[in-house]
């Protein structure tokens, strides 16, 4: 059995990654289609074929390399859960069950775990009794180191993020990689002492290079001991008894050669307490090595070095006593053995550069938009159009809206519009009157509910289309399950993607639906109010009481009474308030038609051609760009911002001067009740405003739902089509697999024990049997009473199953 240690591959199984790719393609990148990928699926299947190990060979190094630069490539155009199941197996542990993820960093993670693995092993292999064969045991020792350090600095730390707290496998642990390369390096820097040994070098050099070996082996010890989860169970017993005897080992053996080095220095004194401490180390390492169960060359290694230690302490005492009489310092007053490095962590320049792994082979999905970039733009127009909703749209209607209750609680403008004309209708009413008739005001409401009830109806027959094409290959699927035992998954786990999409869209529309009850309850309760806005002028008119100033404030001689001056001054701040408005709803409309015109893909695109092609695209990354682009906008919310200030300066005047125009006047009955009138008809055009609006909002929202909705149900129909591909080629497989295992017929019928009839020759078993009906088995119907009389057929073997 060698004396030194390679590490076993991690085991997997066969991964549904066409299925998975295509499906992903399908609901994820509707800008294309995965026919078009067909060449990168068959790449990818074929290189994970070859590159993830399992065969000991110096070939395998390169498919590899050349799988995991395919994966850092894919990376860069695929989120790590693109729903592939991967399954891997312990390493120490093949009885444990594998270890599943969907997740495409724990498949380069394990990859490179296994390239290390496949290094270890190709050093084990080689003849360490010729310098050629250390020589080649160096190199191959030195890759794995480099291979882990790897694996723990680059892909480890990626595979961590993407995974929730506390899920990491401890085998692909930071502590678990960096123990392993310790103790490559510990194992490539004893294959440099053995040469150094071979080839007679001086005592002194190979001191050095021992108490090195020394420190390799104790960095790995303590760093799978101290690893924290422990990680320490996950090793077979004996590994660890093996790496501290090696630890000890070879520090007593850089106390031995440096005794011999000491010796030949006439440093007498100096050899005895050297070798004395080589005892105590040899001696402890003896004792691990036998309570470890480690490997007999291992147990032989380090009892000779013992034996060895113990005759030449025994001689140096004697001589000493009886020649040199040379002090013997104390093992704290020796001087340390300075350490020789020879071995370093090297890694494959196809790890650190994978494009030169890579090679001529084209890599995979090079045509495909990276997902950091897609997401990035799909990241950037959420992000505009929540804070064009929230800073400017909103904002906007939220100080109209602020100002329209402060004027109606003042009964503005009509209170002045009363005092102004206290007879007929004030000029802005029968504007306001005018547009509601040209526009025909009722029945476009009307028709608008209607158009929004049938579009809102209209997106949920389209989902419910949606949903029937989902049933309807359930159906058949549980039907095909029936008819064939097979290992596909079935539909109500396939699809479960699409139906909780479906169920979000669903909710989505009954939110939706709440919110059209409540704005037909609106119409409801002013529908009269508004119907009053269509009326002639004159029948308008009449509807409106009029009034007279009383004489105290009409005009004198003098000049202008108070009332007058206040009412004056009111219009003026009122029309100050409408230029403030009509300033605020044009900033929304510039910010909406530079948010419709501008697209930020072209910008993301170009930033991401400027990243290095095979760097991970993360979205972060964009996040200048992105505010670069919102920067754009900023002006729009500072305008809107603006006006709140002005806003807020206006509305205060209005209030204390309307105040002063109320102390002002005297009661008038018949001035209120034509003010309310007024007050009456102007809060109903903007009710009407209001209605109009929540209707315009909800036909545009089910137009652009509706949409959404198309391109779910054609996705539900391109994935049935996928599946119902996939279940024809299954029965096909089935039929010819039958075809191929149907028996013959016997040459002489079959003599049967317990029966006086004679058998009859059986006849060719059918190609596929039937599910239902009195077919091939010739079966009653299940309520007959043949059942109690008939000789059923043989129950089937093993059902065959599909792989």
């Amino acid at each position: 059995m060698p004396n030194q240690l390679s590490v076993p591959f991690k085991r997997t199984h066969a991964a549904e990654l066409r299925q998975a790719v295509k499906e992903y393609l399908l609901m994820n990148r509707t800008e294309t289609h995965p026919d078009a990928f067909r060449w990168d699926i068959n790449r990818w299947e074929a290189l994970r074929k070859d590159g993830v190990g399992g065969v000991v060979h110096v070939d395998r190094v390169k498919a590899v390399l050349s799988y995991h630069a395919q994966l850092v490539f894919i990376l860069t155009k695929l989120p790590p859960d693109i729903g592939l199941e991967i399954s891997y197996s312990p390493a120490f542990d093949l009885s444990a069950p594998p270890i599943m993820m969907s997740n495409l960093q724990y498949e380069r993670a394990a990859v490179l775990f296994n390239l290390g693995s496949l290094y270890s092993q190709l050093a084990s292999s080689q003849d360490r009794s010729t310098s050629q064969g250390l020589k080649q045991a160096i190199v191959y020792y030195q890759n794995a180191a480099g291979t882990w350090k790897y694996l723990a600095e680059s892909a480890i730390p990626q595979f961590k993020s993407s995974l929730p707290p506390n899920d990491l496998p401890l085998e692909l642990s930071e502590a678990f990689a960096i123990g392993l390369e310790f103790l490559m390096l510990g194992q490539a820097q004893e294959c440099v002492w053995q040469r150094a040994v071979m080839d007679n070098y001086k005592n002194g050099l190979i001191a050095k290079l021992a108490i090195k070996v020394s420190s390799f082996y104790g960095a790995s010890l303590s760093t799978i001991r101290e690893a924290s989860p422990s990680i320490r169970h996950v090793f077979p017993p004996h590994w660890l008894a093996h790496i501290e005897t090696k630890k000890l080992h070879f520090e007593a053996v850089a106390q031995y050669r440096k005794s011999v080095d000491d010796i030949e220095a006439n440093r007498y004194g100096y050899e005895i307490s050297r070798l004395t401490q080589a005892q105590l180390v040899a001696k402890r390492g003896y004792d691990v090595a036998r309570r470890g169960s480690v490997a007999q060359a291992v147990l032989h290694d380090i009892k000779s070095l013992l034996d060895n230690v113990q005759k030449s302490l025994a001689r140096a005492e004697r001589d000493n006593d009886l020649i040199y009489h040379q002090d013997v310092p104390s093992a704290s007053a020796l001087p340390p053995i300075q350490e020789a490095e020879m071995a370093k962590p090297i890694t494959p320049p196809g790890l650190t550069d994978p494009k030169t792994a890579i090679g001529e082979d084209a890599v995979i999905f090079g045509e495909l938009l990276g997902w950091g970039a897609k997401v990035a733009i799909d990241i950037y127009h959420d992000r505009l159009q929540n804070w064009l909703k929230d800073e400017v749209t909103d904002r906007a209607q939220q100080l109209d809206d602020s100002a329209h209750r402060l004027l109606e609680a003042l009964n503005l403008p009509t209170a002045l519009e009363a005092l102004d004309k206290p007879i007929g209708l004030p000029p802005s009413l029968i504007k306001k009157a005018e547009e509601v008739r040209l526009e025909n005001g009722p029945g476009g409401i009307e028709t608008s509910i209607e158009g929004v009830r049938k579009l809102a109806q209209q997106a949920m027959n389209i989902l419910n289309e949606a949903l029937d094409v989902l049933d309807h290959e359930a159906e058949e699927d549980e039907d095909f399950q029936v008819e064939y035992y097979t290992e596909r998954s079935p539909s109500s786990e396939a699809n479960k993607d699409l139906i909780t999409k479906a169920q979000r869209y669903r909710t989505i529309l009954e939110q939706a639906a709440e919110s059209d009850q409540v704005v037909r309850q609106k119409w409801d309760e002013w529908e009269r109010n508004i119907v009053e806005l269509t009326w002639d002028e004159s029948e308008l008119e009449a509807s409106v009481p009029s009034s007279t100033f009383p004489p105290s404030q009409r005009s004198s001689a003098r000049g202008a009474n108070p009332t007058q001056v206040h009412a004056r001054a009111l219009r003026v701040l009122l029309e100050s308030l409408d230029d403030l408005i009509r300033t605020r709803a044009d900033y929304v409309r510039r910010a909406t038609r530079l948010a419709e015109s501008e697209d930020i893909r072209p910008r993301i695109l170009k930033a991401a051609a400027e990243i290095e092609r095979w760097v991970e695209v993360q979205p972060s990354m964009f996040e200048d760009v992105i505010e670069e682009e919102m920067v754009k906008y900023d002006k729009f919310r500072v305008g809107v911002q603006e006006t709140e200030q002005k806003q807020g300066t206006i509305l205060e005047s209005i209030k204390e001067r309307n105040s002063q125009l109320l102390q002002s006047r005297k009661e008038d009955p018949s001035v209120k009740e034509r003010e309310h009138a007024l007050q009456s008809l102007d809060l109903a055009y903007h009710k009407y405003k209001e209605i109009r609006r929540n209707l315009d909002e909800g036909l545009k929202f089910y137009s652009e739902f509706s949409n959404v909705l198309s391109q779910f149900r054609e996705t539900c129909k391109d994935w049935v089509i996928m599946r119902r591909n996939e279940m024809n080629d299954l029965v096909r497989a089935v039929e010819s697999l039958s075809m191929r295992q149907v028996p013959s017929a016997p040459a002489t019928p079959v003599t049967q024990q317990a029966c006086t009839t004679p058998a009859e020759p059986e006849e060719p078993a059918p190609t596929r049997p039937q599910a239902m009906g009195r077919g091939v088995l010739d079966l009653p119907p299940p309520d007959s009473d043949e059942w109690e009389t008939m000789a059923l057929p043989p129950a089937p073997k093993t059902p065959m199953r599909m792989r």
